[in-house]
């Protein structure tokens, strides 16, 4: 399980280091193959940006908790609270599933593996995240926690992708080629980014 003080570090370098590590939900695993970072201080794409009650959790929990909100009514979306010299969230953009495939093909309603879990959407719906999720402490339950990576992957930097501001932020991380990412741009490649901080 990684500890507290893997999520007290900037959003930035955060989401980066997340990339490989695995995802626990319950009896469902999977390995992060996308995130993206956002900076809860002059972050106009961040929920902070214009509401007070992401500021108050911001404010309220410890790093390492999540962050789930409903977006545009129609998707759950999984976050982690990340608390540096700068503060935020990272958003768990797509895994690449390991263990508990037959429920999350049953909840998505395809046993297509790239398609389970190939977007935040996806990826709650896959997994059963509700807003009653909303706060769990990722660092005490190992029926809710991240696992470190088991190896070191590529992975390369772009713009965040379904936002309307400050799109051009290179906050978005993912494996290059990885068929379980949500959406790849032929522009990330030149930028890879290797190791963790």
């Amino acid at each position: 399980m990684l500890p507290r003080s893997f999520f007290e570090r900037d959003p930035v370098p955060c989401a980066r280091d997340l990339i490989g590590c695995e995802l626990v939900w319950g009896e469902a695993r999977g390995t992060v193959v996308e995130t993206e970072a956002y900076d809860a201080e002059d972050d106009p794409a961040c929920h902070t940006f214009s509401r007070p009650s992401a500021r108050a959790f911001v404010a309220k929990h410890p790093p390492g908790t999540a962050y789930v909100y409903f977006n545009y009514g129609v998707h759950w979306m999984l976050n982690v609270l990340v608390k540096g010299n700068r503060q935020g969230f990272v958003l768990i953009r797509a895994l690449e599933p390991v263990a508990g495939l037959d429920a999350m093909s049953l909840a998505r309603g395809t046993s297509i593996p790239t398609q389970l879990c190939s977007g935040p959407g996806k990826l709650a719906r896959a997994l059963g995240v509700t807003g009653d999720d909303h706060g769990t402490d990722l660092c005490s339950d190992p029926q809710r926690c991240f696992l470190a990576a088991g190896a070191s992957l590529p992975v390369a930097v772009g713009p965040r992708i379904g936002i309307s501001r400050a799109m051009d932020f290179p906050w978005r991380f993912h494996v290059p080629a990885n068929r379980h990412v949500s959406h790849f741009r032929s522009q990330d490649r030149p930028r890879p980014s290797h190791g963790r901080s």
